[in-house]
């Protein structure tokens, strides 16, 4: 398996920007459909049924894509449920093709499981009261916190002590009584370990995984299915070397034969991968407006700033967490010698700056020096980059655009107005 790299022509991303201005999202039909074989290919063999992590992209588009190829849907909020529902997903436990796993009800979450007959997958033991005093006695999933995991970066830790998703393993009991108390049958058990930067460090979790499940099981004679959780690794830097997921389907099936085996009864067992999904489907289009320095002085070097017009309201991944995107430049600058750039946005903060590393300093990207004018390509950033954008300093989200193989342009999602953010203001009496 390999990790595809796409490359676009300067005349086709031109085409586009005359056409919706920049920045704005590209997203590649082609690319996502091959992730989507991939993962498929390390999971029917072994009889996994995949979810899609949709907090990842939950563009309608995208959404539609998973449910053709037979994906479920693991969402988040009340709201990622209707979109889900939205894009074609049935309601509804038999089966839960459509799961809510939350640590909080917020806003319309509990509704949504009322009125849609959705499976909870709860993160809290308080969640199983908030369910029972709203009149819900159905079936429950229990996001575990197994005590181990990994996030790509540790800001993203999802098991162990730091992490807030899930009940503590050694407190399951007791939200499981609650559970029965209430007539609530647990008929899912569920844990994610997060992503390391190794599929090695993810195949050994996963084991580890598999073996605590296969301990727990027994005491759950309800429990029909087990979810392992998403975390395949993505390569994000062009020096590393793309990530082989093909020892997973040897491990699926491992963990599938060990967890029927310890129940004498069909488990279903589950993956929910998203960033593995999009993250190379989507790339960031932005213009350079101009290309400035500062010089050295005692307080530290001069840097040579590319300034762009997208800035964290777009990506917020480097700003956050220091993540690495590769860029390419396209315009009269692409065939420069490269040298050290700092990527820099239009917004009032000093840390609107695309080239970070983890610990929030500048990280100067070799680049060929790019001219005012040329569009810079911002890439792999369909994991977490539309769906975490923002109306920071009133700028509207950028717009959506779906490439097919053969060239066909869609746009599926307009550049937000003022006349969009101003439409949810109001001055009503409460």
């Amino acid at each position: 398996m390999s990790y595809s790299r796409p490359s676009y022509s300067r005349e086709m991303l031109e085409n586009i920007a005359t056409k919706v201005g920049t920045p704005f999202w590209l997203l590649d039909a082609a690319v996502l459909r091959k992730r989507i074989g991939e993962i498929k290919s390390v999971a029917e063999p072994a009889g996994i049924q995949v979810r899609y992590a949709m907090k990842a992209l939950s563009a309608t588009r995208v959404l539609q894509e998973m449910r053709d190829a037979g994906m479920w849907i693991d969402a988040v909020s009340g709201n990622e449920v209707l979109r889900a529902l939205h894009a074609g997903f049935p309601a509804g436990q038999e089966p839960p093709v459509i799961v809510l796993t939350a640590d909080v009800f917020r806003g319309n979450a509990l509704e949504v499981v009322l009125k849609k007959n959705i499976l909870p997958n709860i993160g809290s033991p308080g969640m199983i009261r908030v369910l029972a005093e709203a009149g819900y006695h159905g079936d429950i999933a229990v996001r575990i916190n197994p005590g181990f995991g990994h996030g790509h970066v540790n800001a993203c830790d999802t098991g162990g002590p730091s992490s807030k998703h899930g009940i503590w393993y050694t407190h399951l009991g007791e939200a499981v009584a609650e559970a029965q108390r209430h007539g609530m049958r647990v008929v899912m058990l569920h844990a994610h370990i997060g992503s390391g930067p190794k599929i090695t460090e993810l195949l050994q979790n996963l084991r580890r995984l598999a073996r605590e499940y296969a301990t727990l099981l027994p005491q759950f004679p309800d429990v029909n299915a087990v979810s392992l959780g998403g975390g395949i690794p993505h390569t994000y830097k062009e020096s590393d070397p793309p990530v082989d997921i093909s020892p997973l389907r040897e491990l699926f099936a491992e963990a599938k034969s060990e967890l029927e085996k310890a129940t004498n009864r069909p488990i279903r067992v589950e993956i929910e991968p998203g960033r593995y999904f999009v993250a190379p489907c989507a790339t960031l289009v932005t213009r350079v407006t101009d290309v400035k320095k500062t010089e050295t002085n005692p307080k530290g070097p001069g840097r040579t700033f590319a300034m762009v017009d997208a800035g964290f309201v777009d990506l917020i991944r480097p700003a956050m967490y220091g993540s690495y995107h590769r860029m390419t430049v396209v315009g009269r600058g692409q065939t420069n010698a490269e040298q050290d750039i700092v990527v820099a946005g239009p917004l009032c903060e000093s840390g609107d700056v695309f080239t970070r590393d983890a610990s929030e300093l500048l990280a100067p990207r070799r680049l060929p020096k790019p001219e005012p004018g040329d569009l810079l390509c911002i890439h792999d950033g369909g994991a977490y980059g539309y769906v975490m954008s923002s109306n920071y300093n009133s700028i509207g989200r950028a717009p959506q655009v779906w490439l097919e193989p053969d060239g066909n342009l869609r746009l599926i999602s307009r550049r937000e107005t003022v006349e969009d953010l101003l439409r949810i203001e109001t001055d009503e009496a409460l």
